[in-house]
């Protein structure tokens, strides 16, 4: 079977990289370092990437035959959340985050994965909700980086926090100012 263990970390353009497959995931399973998963193609590859790393849409993978293989984000079911101005935005978008729920924030519009409890808060909130069927980006967190939960096997939900090391060295800051 077909593995992939890296991320190609440049862009496409920058050495004109030729895409020889390409890999449709809903962004629960974009979360999902370790498992099996079929290409476009049909072919089976075993996905064995780095724990906490994240695929959007539009990422390339390195196959273990070498082949460049593009992460395509799969139209999923979201709800498209507008609301009357910026402040009733950003409150929804607070109310979203206190429940850890991954949200991908565009220009004037939040967008999370379909609930009908959340919708109901949402529109309790005096949002404006739109059920679509779109690709899901969720923001990746505050810091950016690789950042995995001790219990990622069993974890539910909404684990798409990315610390990088920027996040570790402030921490250690703010221990030590602690003192």
């Amino acid at each position: 079977m077909l593995e992939i263990k890296a991320k190609l970390k440049t862009a496409r353009q920058a050495y004109k990289v030729q895409v020889k497959g390409q890999l449709r995931l809903p962004f629960e399973l974009r979360q999902k370092s370790r498992q099996r998963a079929t290409l476009i193609s049909g072919e089976e590859v075993a996905l064995m990437l780095p724990r906490g790393e994240l695929l959007r849409g539009g990422d390339l993978v390195v196959a273990s035959d070498g082949r460049v293989i593009e992460v395509i984000a799969e139209p999923e079911q979201v709800l498209h959340v507008r609301c009357g101005d910026a402040t009733a935005l950003a409150k929804a978008a607070y109310h979203l985050g206190n429940r850890h729920v991954p949200v991908e924030v565009g220009e004037g519009y939040l967008r999370i994965a379909a609930d009908h409890v959340l919708e109901g808060m949402l529109r309790g909130l005096g949002a404006t909700i739109e059920e679509m069927t779109a690709p899901f980006e969720p923001e990746a967190g505050a810091y950016g980086g690789g950042h995995h939960h001790a219990d990622e096997e069993h974890a539910h939900g909404a684990r798409i926090h990315e610390y990088g090391e920027h996040a570790h060295d402030h921490e250690h800051s703010r221990h030590r100012h602690r003192k």
